[in-house]
C-alpha cells in the first residue's frame, strides 16, 4: 500500500498555509487542489487509504490505553494516564481527518460530479460519513460544512456543528450513496485498480453503507425521544442489508515490504509500533476466559492474536503500570507479531461479525432473545473463521457456549465482550465502552489504568469521555470551538452518550 502516493491535495494545502515544518498542523483548509483536472478513478485509492491509514489509525492509537488492547512499557505513559497536557493537545486524529482524509473524499465527490460519475460521488460520501462519524464520536461537536470542499477559498476559522447535526449528515450521505451506486456511471469504480476496498463491486459498497448505517443507528441506545430515539427495528433492517459473510469485510491489505507505509501500522516496522509495546493484561486475561466461567476456558483466538512471551505463556502488561524495575519484558506478550499486528496484517474498517453483533444487540433490546442469541453465535463463528481458528476448535467453543450460557443465561455482557475481541484495534470499541458506561459487569475485570491523572479523574468511576481539541485549533479558531478546558472536555459525555 503506497499510502502517500495519492495525497495530491495536501501539497497545495501545505504551500498555501505555510512552508514550515508544522504545515500539516492546519485546520480544515478549503482551497482548490491543482490536481482537480484528474479523473476520479485516479483519486479513489487515495481517499480509501487515507481514511484508513491516517484517520482510522490515529483514531485508535491514543485510545489503546483507554480501551486496553495494548500497554506501554513505561509507567504513567501519557495516553494511558490520561494526561491532557502531553497527549490531547497534540492528538492528531483532528489533523489527520481534516488535512489528509476528508480532503481526498471532497475531491472524489467533486470529480465524480465533474465527470458525471455518480458511483464515485457515492464512494466519497460513504468514506466521508465514516471519517466524520469517527471524528465526532471522539470529540463531539466538530467542523463539517466549512471543511475543504474542492472549490471554496481557505477558511481557517470554520464554525463547529453539533454531533446531532453531524449524525443527520452521516445518515443523509449513506442514503444518498446507496441511491447513487444504482446509477449508471461512464467510469467503473476500479477503472485504474484504485478501489482497493471492494475492487469495483458496487453491491459491496452498498452493503458497507448499510452496515455503517446500522453502526451509527445503534449508537443511539440512550436516546428515547425525538427524531433520534433508538429504534432497534431500524438497526436490524439496516444490518440485514449489510455485510452477509466474511467475504464482504471492509479491510485494507498491507504487503509487509520495505516501505514503512506498506506495513500494518502497529507491526514491528509500522509507523505506530512504538505505541503498542505489549498486549494489555485486561485483553489477555479476557481471552484466557472469554466466557467468564468459574473454571476458565481458553479462547482459541488467544494464540493467534497474542504472541507467546519470551519466557513462555501469555501475559499482558497492566495498562498504566508499565514494566517494573526488575522486569525485562520477557515475561510479557509483545505487542506485534499476531494476527492483527504482523507486517502484512490487514486493517479492518468493518466486518460481518460486527454487523451481527450490532444486530444481536438490537434484537436483545427489542425483546427477541432467541434471535439475538443466534446472531451472537454467528458473529463469534465469523470472527473465529476470520482469524484462522480451525473448524473443530470453533465447534468446540460454540458447544461450550451452548452448554455453559445458552439462551437462558445470555445477555448484553456476552455480546459486548465478544464484540470487543472481534473489533480489535478498531476505534469503534471506545464508542461501545462509553455506551456501556465502562461497566465491569459488562466487561468483567475492567478497571481504570493505573496512574490515571487524578487532578481530572479523582474518583474510581471517572472515565475519559471525549478528546481535547488540538491546541493549534484553539490558537487560531478559539472563537468558534467549544470549551476546551481539560476538566470540561475530557469528562463531558458526547451527545449520543447522554440519556434523553
Amino acid at each position: 500500500m503506497k499510502l502517500y502516493k495519492y495525497l495530491f491535495s495536501i501539497f497545495i494545502i501545505a504551500s498555501t498555509v505555510s512552508c514550515s515544518d508544522d504545515y500539516f498542523d492546519v485546520n480544515s483548509s478549503t482551497t482548490a487542489p491543482t490536481t482537480l483536472s484528474l479523473e476520479p478513478q485516479f483519486r479513489i485509492q487515495g481517499a480509501i487509504e487515507n481514511t484508513v491509514g491516517t484517520a482510522q489509525y490515529r483514531g485508535i492509537r491514543e485510545v489503546l490505553g483507554v480501551v486496553q488492547y495494548g500497554s506501554q512499557n513505561s509507567s504513567a505513559y501519557y495516553s494511558e494516564s490520561w494526561n491532557t497536557y502531553l497527549t490531547w493537545g497534540n492528538y492528531y486524529l483532528w489533523q489527520n481527518a481534516y488535512v489528509y482524509a476528508l480532503p481526498n473524499t471532497a475531491d472524489l465527490i467533486y470529480l465524480g460530479k465533474q465527470y458525471d460519475a455518480p458511483n464515485y460521488v457515492a464512494v466519497g460520501k460513504i468514506l466521508r460519513a465514516y471519517i466524520l462519524g469517527m471524528t465526532t464520536d471522539q470529540y463531539g461537536a466538530i467542523v463539517m460544512d466549512e471543511t475543504y470542499d474542492s472549490e471554496s477559498a481557505m477558511n481557517i476559522t470554520p464554525k463547529f456543528q453539533s454531533q446531532k447535526e453531524v449524525y443527520e449528515r452521516i445518515f443523509t450521505y449513506l442514503d444518498e450513496a446507496v441511491a447513487q451506486l444504482d446509477e449508471e456511471s461512464p467510469i467503473g469504480l476500479n477503472a485504474e485498480g484504485g478501489d482497493v476496498l471492494f475492487n469495483g463491486n458496487k453491491e459491496l459498497w452498498k452493503k458497507f453503507a448499510y452496515s455503517l448505517k446500522a453502526r451509527y443507528l445503534n449508537h443511539l441506545t440512550k436516546k428515547s425521544s425525538g427524531e433520534f430515539a433508538y429504534n432497534p427495528q431500524a438497526v436490524i433492517e439496516a444490518a440485514e442489508k449489510g455485510f452477509s459473510s466474511n467475504a464482504d469485510n471492509a479491510l485494507i491489505h498491507y504487503g509487509g515490504g520495505e516501505m514503512t507505509n506498506d506495513n500494518q501500522p502497529f507491526s514491528v516496522n509500522g509507523y505506530g509500533s512504538t505505541r503498542f509495546d505489549y498486549f494489555s493484561d485486561f485483553f489477555v486475561n479476557l481471552l484466557k476466559n472469554s466466557l467468564d466461567l468459574e473454571t476458565p476456558y481458553e479462547d482459541p483466538r488467544l494464540s493467534l492474536i497474542v504472541p507467546e512471551a519470551e519466557n513462555g505463556g501469555y501475559q499482558g502488561v497492566v495498562t498504566g503500570r508499565g514494566l517494573q524495575a526488575d522486569e525485562t519484558g520477557d515475561e510479557y506478550s509483545i505487542g506485534y507479531g499476531g494476527f492483527y499486528t504482523s507486517p502484512d496484517s490487514p486493517t479492518y474498517m468493518m466486518t460481518f461479525s460486527e454487523v451481527k453483533f450490532i444486530e444481536a444487540e438490537a434484537k436483545l433490546r427489542s425483546g427477541d432473545v432467541g434471535g439475538a442469541y443466534a446472531d451472537y453465535k454467528m458473529a463469534i463463528e465469523a470472527d473465529m473463521a476470520k482469524v484462522g481458528v480451525p473448524a473443530e476448535e470453533i465447534n468446540a467453543y460454540m458447544a461450550k457456549i451452548d452448554e455453559e450460557i445458552g439462551v437462558e443465561n445470555f445477555g448484553l455482557s456476552e455480546i459486548m465482550v465478544q464484540k470487543y475481541i472481534a473489533n480489535m484495534l478498531n476505534p469503534e470499541t471506545w464508542v461501545d465502552m462509553r455506551r456501556m458506561d465502562y461497566d465491569s459487569e459488562i466487561y468483567p475485570g475492567l478497571e481504570r489504568p493505573e496512574n490515571v491523572n487524578l487532578d481530572i479523574f479523582p474518583n474510581e468511576d471517572d472515565w475519559l469521555q471525549a478528546m481535547m481539541y488540538e491546541y493549534n485549533e484553539e490558537d487560531r479558531n478559539y472563537e468558534n470551538m467549544p470549551n476546551n478546558d481539560p476538566a470540561v472536555r475530557l469528562t463531558t459525555p458526547v451527545w449520543w452518550d447522554v440519556v434523553e
